[in-house]
Order: structure tokens, then sequence, then C-alpha cells
């Protein structure tokens, strides 16, 4: 090697030329080759000593530092001792002297490089290593270091990643919790020292009687008026190099609490000043000390000390997320919270300079703490009141000390002055979490019922009103213009999302108190029905149809508001339809009665003078509006249809006028709106409401009332254009369920089946009449714009015909007859036409969905010849050619194809009894020999879960056709040996299964390790002669191989209980031989390191520690093969 100064130079040179934005990507490539082969070179850690303590340059250092970390964390091994201590004694000496000239990410990376010595060499050969941190710290030259290099060490060795091994891991843990007390101690003393020093208690006049911040509600949270007076000091004023050395223990203390336990270590005095720290946060004043002097250095002041504030909130928070807590801790708890809630108060005081919003946006200010992303103040301590709800209210509420109620008032406060929607949102999650809680504790203890809804009625009231005007333009328009409605985001647009968010909490609380709610939601619904019902006077005609004269901008605006509100407020009452029904109908009936009436009313109005055609001053605005409203009332009313299929049945017999009218008036309002004139949005809103009368509320009179025909009429008229396709579907739909579906509370011989069975018959005839003439053209060669129409009455027919289906599977099997025999021409004709359209991927998906649809809702109605014909046809049909061009050629429609054909499968091989099992070796043959073969190799999910879901249901469901088990052989022999039938097939379905445990989807390994547990569950499947003697420890070695290779991690959990119901078929063989053998094929680890993996495998038999076993093999045996290739090439090893 050259002299070191000269390489230095060189290594200079080539940083420099590396990072020079001239410099080519091939030039780079060559450079990062020649860094890399110099780094290999053994001794190359003397230069890399040279170039830390003799150049200022960056990139040499940090390139030197990584030098050391690749040394230390992968050759250590073979390091010789002397040259250890060279390095444990040198780097070290090179910190203290260099430590506050170097850059902070060189001096952080060079405490990593010392601790990750620490992590390997502590305490056997680096017996200083710990002390020396504690040395630093309290040393007050070096205090800062020895705070970086305490949190350094928290987070290499506490949780150290797997390059080491278990036992070390365990040893590491152990050493740091015998420092812990010794650590926070210190922690402690550094935070009050600063604390005490720059206190100014002596100068502060006392506070002045009408503050209030000593109020009663204080005294009553901090039960002692000396820790009160303590939390009134004013905030001290810190020095830089304070706020510094503060910041550095909140972020050791944060990362202890991580991982230590709850314990007495955690000292009162600790959490006290832990909490005075956490006032920084919420002190506007030390904020503003950089407004009033305006320097930059007081502005950056302030930040720090925003800062410290998060710090100590995400040191409170660390110790909140615990779940266990010792009984010893809980005192501990109650005072943090007590302390948690004066902050709480704080920060929601109001005084005369400042509103509670406007201090909450100061406070919401993001600040950037070391290496970590900028968080706000408001953020953390929105977590804590989280925590504080979902893991601790039901352990504070019982003490009696706790004001519950005080702080929800707070709460509440706090809620409703956040400064962003986001911080609204995560505080209505907190309400969500507290109604949560109130349910259930109510639930468990109704005895208790009314004692608890009392104590908190006025603050769900409150919680009601406040969340109800939050979402009305009245009350918060500024806010809610600001909310985007037309990016979707998950499905939904931020102001549907708000919406939706608080009627959840809206909800809930109709839960609770069912009565207080409907009496605060329905006079505010009422006041905007009545600007609504009360347009019909402003509409006049016009020479081109009706228009809304309203035109003053003013009253634009006001109309739009009040439409918006009134567009919210039903989806509020439909939302709250759930809890009229069921065992509180009686009770409640008179409130819904009044909601369900002026539903019926609102959605005929606006059918009957055409709102949705209405010309207006502001169209782009005022025209959605109304459509909304429409359409939201016609949804609200649909969420009434469980209220009104119990109101029928209440009042059937006796006097159902009530019932008819409100039925006859929604029709009314219905059957104007299906039409294709009609906006899509009122249209599938109309027709929605139709199906659940249809469908939910079945009303013997429905197919009398003129309304209905007039829609029947509609859609069986050919000249009559046809609806949008969702809207023909889901009115098609209606029409066959008011056919097919048995009228509630009718005997059988009432239903008048016959008349309905013709109806229904000539309804689909209508529905399927050019469908039906396919079947003689389709044959013959088409033109390509023949093929086209062809197509789209495919698409519209069968979409029809399979929402039919679908929408009476789970019916009776009357209805069930009715709607085949209906459709049996339409079938016969899909079967006809399926071989015309073979190449015809998207037509071919389209049949085998009607198909699947069919044998899931109608296969016993298509009786056993007919059916056999479909799976035959199929079977014909997917030649081994016709597969492969559908999987291979034909992308994602081909492979849906294959995977519906597949699904039908599945129904058929589910089939009890022996109808279906003639096709069991044909459909085994097409998945082993046709369909597995093409995708085994490919390494697309495409088909693989529905192959293996289909090879699964063969298994499940026809056992017998493998293993012939009769009882009297099994009592005779005394174990049940059964006799195996068609092993082979059974031999390939479990190859393909191990097959595809070494294939990187995750998906795939998790469902098939599912399928085959099951499996064994149900069937015992491990247990089998077959498998236990020929297969059992190759799955075993596949599995632990895949934990070995890391490739499926997510699935550790799953992959050890697996491995361990498998190994407990046969403990002594798995552990005399399985064992032995598997350590014995492994490559990459000596024969001493084999043995002493055997060795620490114990022979457990419970599924615990067997896991725990098996996840020490794989981790020390990665961790050994990772030792020895750090070995120098040619060392011997003894």
């Amino acid at each position: 090697m050259a002299s070191e100064e000269a390489s230095l130079r060189a290594l200079e040179s080539l940083m420099t030329e590396f990072f020079h934005n001239c410099t080519t990507n091939e030039r780079k490539r060559e450079i990062e080759e020649l860094l890399n082969n110099f780094a290999q070179q053994i001794g190359a850690w003397r230069f890399c000593l040279y170039f830390l303590s003799s150049t200022r340059n960056d990139y040499v250092m940090m390139y030197s530092l990584t030098v050391f970390e690749n040394l230390i964390n992968k050759m250590w091994l073979g390091v010789p001792s002397q040259d250890k201590m060279e390095i444990r004694s040198c780097l070290p000496k090179l910190l203290l002297a260099h430590h506050k000239t170097l850059p902070y990410f060189i001096r952080n990376k060079l405490c990593k490089v010392i601790v990750d010595i620490g992590r390997q060499d502590w305490p056997m050969f680096y017996h200083d290593f710990f002390t020396n941190i504690l040395q630093l710290i309290q040393s007050p030259v070096t205090t800062p270091l020895g705070l970086i290099m305490l949190k350094t060490t928290s987070e290499e060795l506490a949780c150290p990643r797997e390059d080491l091994s278990v036992a070390r891991k365990e040893e590491l843990r152990k050493l740091l919790l015998d420092q812990v007390q010794t650590v926070l101690g210190l922690l402690t003393g550094i935070l009050e020292s600063i604390w005490d020093k720059h206190s100014v208690t002596a100068a502060t006049p006392p506070p002045s009687p009408t503050s209030g911040e000593s109020g009663d509600l204080l005294s009553s949270l901090l039960q002692s008026p000396s820790a009160a007076k303590l939390l009134n000091q004013p905030i001290p004023i810190l020095d830089t190099e304070s706020e510094y050395i503060c910041s550095l223990a909140l972020e050791c203390l944060a990362h202890l609490f991580s991982w230590i336990p709850l314990s007495t270590s955690i000292t009162p005095s600790l959490l006290t000043t832990i909490f005075h720290f956490a006032r920084f946060g919420c002190d506007t004043r030390v904020r503003k000390m950089s407004s009033v002097n305006g320097s930059s250095q007081n502005s950056v002041l302030g930040q720090e000390r925003g800062r410290l504030g998060v710090l100590a909130m995400s040191c409170i928070n660390e110790l909140m997320s615990k779940n266990c807590v010792p009984m010893e801790f809980e005192e501990y708890l109650l005072r943090m919270f007590q302390q948690t809630f004066y902050l709480l108060q704080k920060i929601t005081k109001e005084n005369n300079a400042h509103t509670v919003k406007s201090r909450l946006e100061e406070l919401d200010e993001r600040v950037l703490c070391w290496g970590r992303q900028a968080e706000s103040y408001i953020e953390k301590f929105t977590d804590f009141l989280r925590l504080f709800v979902s893991v601790h209210l039901r352990r504070i509420e019982s003490y009696s000390q706790f004001p519950v109620v005080e702080f929800l008032a707070l709460l509440f406060k706090y809620t409703f002055h956040q400064p962003t929607h986001e911080g609204y949102f995560s505080c209505l999650d907190i309400w969500t979490l507290f109604l949560d809680y109130l349910t259930s504790k109510i639930k468990s203890r109704l005895a208790d019922k009314e004692a608890v809804l009392n104590r908190y009625e006025d603050a769900l009231v409150l919680l009601l009103t406040e969340v109800l005007n939050r979402i009305q333009f009245r009350y918060n328009q500024a806010q809610l213009e600001e909310l985007d409605d037309e990016t979707l985001d998950d499905d939904q647009t931020e102001w549907q999302r708000y919406l939706r968010q608080s009627l959840e909490v809206v909800a809930k609380v109709m839960e609770l108190l069912p009565t207080h709610a409907f009496s605060t939601l329905f006079p505010v619904l009422q006041d905007n029905l009545e600007v609504y019902l009360g347009l019909q006077q402003f509409v006049v005609t016009s020479g081109t149809g009706h228009r809304l004269n309203i035109t003053a901008e003013n009253d634009c605006r006001r109309l739009h508001c009040s439409l918006r509100d009134l567009s919210s407020l039903l989806q509020a009452v439909g939302r709250l339809a759930e809890y009229f029904i069921g065992d509180v109908f009686a009770a409640r009936f008179n409130d819904a009665l009044t909601v369900v009436e002026r539903l019926v009313k609102v959605t005929l109005y606006g059918s009957q003078i055409k709102l949705y055609n209405i010309e207006t001053a502001v169209p782009s605005v005022l025209k959605p509006d109304l459509i909304d409203v429409h359409a939201q009332s016609l949804a609200a009313l649909q969420a009434y249809a469980h209220w009104l299929a119990q109101f029928y049945s209440e009042v059937h017999r006796q006097n159902p006028e009530q019932f008819i009218s409100l039925v006859s008036t929604a029709l009314e309002a219905i059957t104007p709106l299906i039409s294709s004139k009609v906006q899509e949005k009122l249209l599938l809103s109309a027709c929605h409401l139709l199906v659940s009368l249809a469908t939910t509320v079945r009303p013997v009179f429905l197919i009398s009332i003129p309304a209905v025909q007039k829609v029947f009429n509609r859609i069986t008229d050919t000249s009559a254009q046809r609806l949008p396709d969702k809207a023909q579907v889901l009115v098609c739909r209606a029409l066959s369920n008011v056919l097919l579906l048995p009228w509630p509370n009718l005997p059988e011989s009432e239903q008048q089946w016959a008349v309905r069975s013709t109806n229904h018959a000539s309804l689909i005839s209508a529905l399927t009449r050019e469908y039906r003439q396919l079947k003689s053209s389709a044959i013959l060669p088409q033109r390509k714009v023949q093929l086209e129409d062809t197509k789209v009455i495919i698409h519209q027919t069968l979409s029809v015909l399979e929402d039919i289906v679908e929408s009476i599977s789970g019916e009776s099997t009357k209805s069930r007859q009715i709607c085949y025999q209906s459709l049996q021409e339409s079938v016969q004709v899909s079967l006809a036409l399926f071989p015309a359209f073979i190449h015809q991927s998207d037509v071919t998906d389209e049949m085998l969905s009607f198909f699947l649809t069919l044998f899931q809702g109608l296969r016993v109605q298509m009786g056993v010849p007919f059916t056999e014909q479909i799976i035959q046809t199929f079977l014909n049909m997917f030649t081994r050619e016709q597969l492969a061009e559908s999987i291979l050629h034909e992308g994602s429609t081909g492979c849906r194809v294959v995977e519906k054909f597949l699904k039908i499968l599945q129904v058929v091989v589910q089939e009890p009894g022996q109808v279906f099992k003639p096709f069991l070796p044909s459909v085994i043959s097409l998945c082993m020999e046709q369909v597995y073969p093409i995708i085994a190799e490919r390494s697309s999910p495409d088909v693989k879960a529905e192959l293996f879901e289909l090879l699964f249901r063969v298994l499940h469901h026809n056992w017998r056709y493998f293993f012939k088990s009769s009882v009297l052989a099994s009592v005779q022999r005394g174990v049940a040996e059964e006799q195996m039938e068609n092993e082979a097939q059974f031999s390939a379905i479990m190859q393909a299964f191990g097959q595809s445990f070494l294939q990187p989807d995750i998906h795939l390994f998790k469902q098939n390790l599912f399928y085959l547990e099951t499996l064994n569950t149900k069937q015992k499947l491990y247990h089998k002669k077959i498998f236990r003697t020929t297969m059992l420890f190759q799955f075993v070695n596949v599995l632990l191989q895949v934990l070995v290779h890391k490739s499926h991690d997510l699935l550790q959990e799953e992959i050890g209980i697996a491995t361990y119901n498998m190994a407990s078929v046969d403990f002594d063989g798995f552990y005399s031989a399985f064992l032995p053998e598997f350590l014995a094929n492994c490559d990459g680890v000596d024969s001493n390191q084999k043995n002493v993996l055997g060795r620490n495998f114990k022979m457990d038999r419970d599924l615990p520690s067997f896991t725990q076993n098996v996840h020490r093999l794989v981790n020390d045996l990665r961790y050994y093969r990772l030792c020895n290739d750090s070995l120098p090439p040619g060392t011997v090893k003894l």
C-alpha cells in the first residue's frame, strides 16, 4: 500500500470527483469498485484511522467510518485481538478529541461505530464501555456527547437486529436492564438541575385572583394544592446549551421508555420533571418572546422551546401506550393523567388576549426533532388523549378522585377548537372510542344503565349538537367550503369523509340516548325542509319550461347553503333508521312514522314539481344541489325499508290503510324518475328504493299499483329507450322480485304462485327476446359490425339475468323453481352460444359469470342431466391449447375466464351426495395435467389461487375418494389405517402444494398453508400414513428453509405453528432423525456450530416453546453464516 499521506490525498480527490456533477455514471461505478476493493483489504482500517484524524473532508470521514462499520458488523470475528484492542482504544479517543468540531452526522456515525463494538464485546472484552458513557454524561463538558452515546446504545442494543445470536440478544437486554435505574437517575438529575438553575420563582408575583388558572377543576384534578402550585410556576428561560442538553435527555427517555417495563424505577420525581418540560409546548408566551424581540436568534429559541414540549409529550405517550400496568405503577399513572389534564386545561383556557383556537393554531406549528420528521405539540397531545381513552379510561374511571365529566368538558373544548380538519378528525376518533367504551360498559352492566347515562348525558347531548352544527353551512360555512368534494381518496372525497365521520358520532349518541338525539336532530331537519318545500311558490313557467325565480346573489347563496345542509341532514336521518326497529319498534313508532311521512312527502314533492329539471339563476351550483337533495331524500326513505317491513307485519291484518298510503305515495314519487332522461344519480336512487320496496317490504298489493304496472310496461316495451345499464339491472331485479319473492305474513295457499309464475315467464321472455334469437345466427360467421352488436345484446341480457338469479339465490325453493322455469330457454341458448364465442374472451367471461351464478343459486333446479351436460361442454371446450391461449396470450381477461371456470368446478366438487362424483377424475386431471403445468412456472399469481382452492375443495369435500375408511376396519385394527385409493393423484396434488411454498407470492403461500392446516384439523391430513411416511418432513424442511431465507417474514407466526403441527405427529422422528439430518445438510456452518444449534433446540413438545426453539434455530443459523462469511480466507478454525 502507498504511504498514508499519499493515500489520503488520492482518496480526497476520488471522493471530490465522485460527487462532482460532471462525473459520468460509468466513472462513478469504477470509483465505487476501487473503494470497495480498498475496504476489503486486511488492515485497511489503519489507513482509515489515519484518514479520520487527518482530514476535514466529510466524504472521506464518512467513507472511513463505513469501512469500520463493515469491519465490526461483518468481519469482527476474524480480526486479531491485538487489532481489536487498538480499535477499541483509538476510536473513543478520536471522538473525545474532535466531537466539538465534527459535523453532527459524522459525530453520530462515529458514536454508532463505537456502540457497534460494544454490541459485540461488552462486557467481556470491552468492560468499560458503559461506564465510559455514564462518565461522559456526568462530566458537564461532555454531557451532550454522553447522551448521544446513551441514546445510540438504547437503539442498537435493546432491540438489536438479527446479526447476533439469540443468547447474545438476551444477554444484552439483561445487561441494559441492570443499568436502567442508574441511567434514569442520571437523566432525572440533569433535567431537574437545569430546571432549578433557570427557575425564576422568587421574582414572580402571585397569579391574580381572576386568572382562574388555579380554579376548582385544577384542585380536583391534582388533589393537592402543592402540586398545583408547582405546575403554576412560570417556565424558566433556558440558554441554547441547556435547551440542547434537555432535548437530548428527553430523546433518551423516550427511547428507553419504548422498551423498559413500567416499574418503580420510573420515579414520581422523574414524571413530574417530564411534565414540567411538557409545559414548554403549551405555553405560547415562550414562543411570543421571539416576535417581541424580533431577532432570528430568538425565533429559533421559540422553536427549540416548542420542541422540548413535543419531546416531553413523546416520553409521556411512550409510557401511556403500555397496556400492562403493574399494581404499584397505577398510582403513578393517575398522577400522570392529573398532570396532563392540567396541561389540557391550560391549553383550552379562555382569556381576553387569546381565543382557544388561535392558541391551538400556534401550538400546531410543526417543530423539527432531531433526525425525525416535524411534529406538532397538538398532534402529540391528541395522541395522548387517544391513548388515554382507548387504553386507560376503564382503569381510571373507577377512581373517585378522577373527574371524568370535567375531563370530557375539556376534551369537548379541545375538539371544537382544532385548527385543522385532520386534527378535528383525530378528535372525533377519540369521541368514537369513548362512545364505544360507554356502549360496551352499558351492555355488560345493564342494571347500572341509567346511572351511567345520567352521569354522561349532558356531555353527550352537547357533543351531538356541536357535531351537527359542524356539518351545517348555516354554522360552519367557512370551514366546510375548504373541503374538497371532487378528488376521490379511498373511494370518498374529503367532504364525504368529513360527513361520514360526523354521522358515525351522531349514530353512536343516538344508540345511547335515542330520545334526546331525535329531538335534537328532527327540528333542524324540519327547518331546512320548510325552505325546500317552500320553493314551489318561486317556480314560474317560462317559454322553455319551469324556472326558479330566485335571482339575487345573496338569496342564491343562502339557498345553496340550506340545500347542502338539507342533504347532510337527510343522510343523518337515514343513518339513524336502524335505531327504530327490532325491540324498540313500538316504543319509538311515532317518531319513526313522523320521519317516514315527511320523507314520503318530500320525495313526491320533488318528483311532482320536477325540481331536477328546473332552470335556475346559478345552474352550476343550484341544479346539482336540487338533484342531490332529491336523491338523498329517496336514499333516506330507502334506509327505512326494514322499518316499513316491520310496520307491515304489525298492521297487515287490522288497518293497513296508513301503510298502503305510504307505499303507494312512495311509488308515485319513484315512477316519474325511471326514465333515461333523468340524471343518473337521481335515477339510481329511485331504482334502489324500488328494489328495497320489492325485496325488503314485499307488500302483497305492489303488483296491482298502477305506478308499478307502468314500470313493467316501460321495461318490456322494446320500442322504449333502454335505461343505462346499472339502472336497467336494478329495475329488472325489482320487477322479478315482485313476482318471485314470497309475500310475508301469508300462508303458502294464498301466494298465487300460478299467476305469478306466468307473469314472471312473460317478463323474462320480453327481456330476453333479442338474446334468444341469436341462437340461429350466432353459429354463422359474422362481420365485425354485426359481432359488436351481438356482443352488446349478450352483455345487456346476461348482466340482467345474472343479477336476477343472484338476488333470489338464498330464497325459498318455490321462488328458485319459478325463476329457473322462466330462464330455462335462455340458459340453453347460452350453452349453445358458448362454443361459438370460445375465442372471444370478453364474451366467454360474461357467460361464465352467468353460469357460475346459476351453479351457485339454481343447481338443484337445473337438475342433474343438464348440469352434467354443461360441465361436459366446458371440459370439452377447455382443452390444453385453449387454456394455454387464455392464460398466456389473452392477458387478464383470459385469466379471468379460466378462474371463473375453476370457480364453477369448485361449486360442483363441493356438492354433497354422489351425483357429481363421476366428474372427480376428469376435474383432477384437468387441474393437474392441463392447468397446473401452464401456471406452475409462471411468476404471475393469476389463476393460481383459484386452482389451489379447487384442489383444496376436491380434498376437503371428497376425502373418501382418496381414503376409504370403514368403521369396522378401524375397530378391528384398533387404529384407523385406512385403504388408500387414487394415490398417484393425491401425491401429485400434495407435490403441487409443496412447490407453491417455494414461490415468492406471499398471498398464495398464506392461502395454501391455511388449506393444509384446515385439512389437518378436519381430516387429520398430517396423520395419514402416506403423508407421514413420504411427505411430512419434506414439508417441514421447506417451511424451515423459508424461515431461514426470510422470504415470507410476514408469515413467521403461521409458519411456526404449521411446523409444530407437522412435527407433533412424530416428535420422536423429528428430534432423532429429521433435525440431525436438517443440520447435517446446512451449508455455511461448521460441525461445532451445528452441534450448538442442535443442543439449543430443546426437546419441548408444547407449542410456545417449540416455536420459540424454531425461531432461535433460524436466527442463530443465519448469525453463524454471517460470522463465517466474514472470516478472512484461509482462516483455520479449531
